[in-house]
């Protein structure tokens, strides 16, 4: 029996609902493919580890995690290796050997997930909004929770057991991540959550997840993102040009956004035929998925919630180099008039000034 507590927000109800789910299933959705989203983020890759640690021990549900494209992200590669997360590349026959499949941190109609559209999910538990409920026997998406992590958090709570440190730890880096340290957490429900899921983790492995050894060529990318950085009314965007992973062009979206009087972030970056986009604001009550959807062609293929937001899209002509400054120039451009910044008038380097001023500096 799950025991019954003082029901807050809808973070509960929906845990809830999620266990009585399971205990109904049981061996009957055995074996579960579990998805995430591709390029998985940290909250991505903790609720999938949740779910799977969930229904097999508790519930007798056999399953596999599977991604899509990379773990890139040195944090998140970190994650994976230090917690020894089960996690495998995503194959083409895997939808053909699973009947039952679970979607974390995604949904079936979104671009980021190779699921079959013509199918039905068994599951779906997800924070992101979406303009159709999802095609599930059971779909879960709270867009207040912070973090889909926070939601696998609270299905462990309920159970009042005790939680694996390396579970717990993966749980508290994806709700600390994905609410952006707490800056995004819209509830107290969430920071008691974490703050439970935090207090059986472990603090020197999550701190040696937090800051692990980068390569020289993370410094070189961050370094070109730096120089390329130009401004303008609160608005500093970078093109990355070819990227080592996608997820670098979000992390320097972050990074840039800290920049006094920054008001919005976009960043671009060119990685196997595609150019991937992300988008940050420190805008209070602002919809980032929705600005930079509509600078896409296809609305569908970017997305997110707050003040966060990503997409992709492919390149025709991907050998030419025109083609993909066409399509960052046209961005920029969407970019600009959909936050009403004037097209006409220049952007400044502020990074590119100080450097050229050091190096007059040393030759006097």
């Amino acid at each position: 029996m799950i025991p019954l507590y003082q029901e807050k927000t809808n973070i509960t109800k929906h845990a809830r609902k999620i266990l009585r789910f399971l205990e109904a299933k049981k061996e009957s959705i055995s074996p579960l493919l579990i998805v995430t989203h591709d390029y998985p983020d940290p909250d991505a890759l903790a609720s999938a580890f949740a779910l799977q640690y969930l229904a097999e021990n508790f519930y007798g549900v056999a399953s596999k995690i599977v991604y899509g494209g990379i773990v890139g992200r040195v944090e998140n590669r970190a994650m994976v290796g230090i917690l020894k997360m089960p996690v495998h590349k995503l194959k083409a026959a895997d939808f053909k050997k699973y009947n039952r499949v679970a979607l974390v941190d995604t949904q079936p109609v979104f671009e980021n997930n190779a699921f079959p559209k013509n199918r039905k999910a068994t599951l779906v538990i997800d924070q992101h909004p979406s303009v159709e409920r999802p095609a599930a026997e059971l779909s879960i998406v709270d867009t207040e929770c912070g973090a889909t992590s926070t939601i696998l958090a609270q299905c462990l709570l309920l159970l009042r057991i005790e939680i694996p440190v390396r579970i717990a730890t993966a749980l508290a880096y994806g709700i600390l991540t994905d609410t952006m340290n707490l800056y995004r957490a819209k509830h107290a429900e969430v920071i008691d959550i974490y703050l439970d899921i935090l207090s059986r983790s472990d603090l020197w492995v999550l701190a040696h997840i937090q800051n692990p050894p980068r390569s020289r060529r993370f410094f070189m990318t961050l370094g070109q993102g730096i120089q390329n950085a130009a401004v303008r009314r609160g608005l500093i965007i970078a093109n990355l040009g070819p990227a080592e992973n996608p997820d670098l062009v979000a992390q320097i979206a972050d990074f840039l956004l800290t920049y006094k009087r920054m008001s919005w972030a976009f960043c671009t970056g060119r990685y196997k035929g595609k150019l991937y986009a992300s988008l940050r604001s420190e805008k209070p009550n602002c919809d980032a998925a929705q600005v930079l959807r509509d600078i896409f062609e296809d609305q569908a293929s970017a997305g997110g919630h707050g003040l966060i937001a990503g997409g992709s899209f492919k390149i025709k002509d991907a050998d030419h180099d025109e083609s993909w400054n066409e399509a960052e120039q046209l961005l920029i451009n969407r970019l600009l008039r959909r936050l009403r910044i004037p097209i006409k008038g220049d952007f400044y380097y502020p990074f590119r000034q100080k450097l050229v001023f050091q190096e007059k500096c040393e030759g006097k």
